[in-house]
């Protein structure tokens, strides 16, 4: 995967993901963290909850809807994040309701796997530019 010029060269971004599967985590994390960005991760959504409410405040925050201990959807009802945390959501799963779910607990957008880096990396710079 190459990175767009764009993503490069902007301000790093704290990025967390939220992934149960063990190589879509190790992959995303390893071209999120090529692009500059400092990237935590958990496996689980009580490992997340955990984190997040110990840890520094994130910048964004990209998690799976299907997790092993629950959802996406009840990670962010539980979160409580800032609302500039900018929060991307990804799916297999991608139908109207998933979307309109996603949007309504406060995600930006859900992303379909499998997802191109370039979809990414517009949601990154979008990101980047609202941080500013």
């Amino acid at each position: 995967m190459s990175a767009s010029p764009s993503v490069e060269s902007a301000e790093p971004l704290a990025i967390f993901v939220v992934e149960n599967h063990v190589d879509t985590l190790k992959y995303l994390r390893m071209y999120l963290e090529a692009l500059g960005h400092s990237v935590r991760s958990a496996r689980t959504m009580e490992d997340a909850l955990q984190q997040l409410a110990a840890d520094p405040p994130v910048d964004v925050l990209i998690s799976d809807i299907g997790l092993p201990d629950g959802d996406g959807w009840e990670l962010m009802r539980q979160a409580h994040l800032p609302a500039s945390v900018y929060a991307i959501a990804m799916s297999g799963f991608g139908m109207g309701p998933d979307q309109s779910r996603s949007k309504a607990v406060g995600f930006r957008h859900h992303l379909l796997k499998p997802f191109t880096p370039d979809q990414l990396d517009g949601y990154l710079a979008e990101a980047q530019r609202e941080r500013g």
